[in-house]
């Protein structure tokens, strides 16, 4: 897991690359730690076309609900652009995340900056 702390007032979208930058996975045993990924779940904030294509192109896995525009302006287009693939029970897995954001938030020095 990684996050990056930024202002209430800074869209999420905006630092998804930092936060992909910060992402450090552990290996057992010797080796330098890995930097991709299997799979990522996020919120409606980070459904956006440019998200999910440099996901595809890293070759990883995403689940992430389109938000309602975004549908509505799919469907005249009709089956030119697939639909983004979206995993239910994988998406399950981020309200571990949820509970960790409500955890920093009720220490008041993280919740007040």
């Amino acid at each position: 897991m990684a996050f990056v702390l930024s202002g209430g007032n800074v869209n999420d979208c905006s630092r998804f690359a930092h936060v992909m930058a910060a992402i450090r996975v552990g290996r057992p045993g010797p080796g330098r730690p890995r930097v991709r990924p299997d799979h990522v779940i996020g919120d409606k904030g980070y459904s956006s076309k440019a998200i999910r294509a440099d996901l595809r192109r890293r070759g990883i896995g995403h689940s992430i609900p389109e938000r309602a525009d975004q549908q509505a302006n799919r469907r005249p287009r009709g089956s030119r652009e697939p639909r983004p693939v979206f995993d239910r029970q994988l998406y399950k897995h981020r309200s571990s995340a949820e509970r960790c954001f409500n955890g920093l938030k009720q220490c008041r020095s993280v919740a007040t900056r």
